[in-house]
């Protein structure tokens, strides 16, 4: 699997720099994010710029993780995804709550928002 991550003060941003995000990769991805020592504590972007097709298995991943950051108390969103990708995620997800915004900028946004609400101990949805 090719990635690359950033990372910042308060997050991780992955990007996933393979076109099909398939069951030999779902594996892979779930144990990078594992292993990636500088998410501990951050909140994560998923970069899904490279992606163009995604089967089950990796919808799987991405909801798995998306759902380990937020039981950490942290935030996770998903960019540059198409929008054929978009609804496959948004229907996988069902009535689970997932943040996929157009853009990392707007992504690093979301998360540093979602940040500020939990320290003004604001009730904010959980991405669940």
């Amino acid at each position: 699997m090719i990635f690359k991550y950033d990372t910042k003060e308060k997050l991780v941003v992955f990007r996933l720099e393979e076109p099909a995000f398939n069951a030999n990769l779902a594996e892979d991805f779930i144990t990078a994010i594992h292993n990636l020592k500088d998410l501990d504590g951050r909140s994560l972007v998923l970069d899904m710029a490279d992606v163009q097709s995604i089967d089950h298995p990796g919808i799987e991943a991405i909801l798995a993780v998306y759902q380990e950051i937020y039981a950490k108390n942290l935030s996770c969103c998903l960019a540059n995804l198409n929008s054929a990708l978009t609804a496959q995620v948004n229907d996988a997800a069902g009535d689970q709550f997932i943040n996929i915004v157009p853009t990392v900028s707007e992504a690093m946004d979301i998360v540093m928002m979602e940040e500020i609400e939990r320290e003004l101990g604001l009730d904010i949805d959980e991405g669940m």
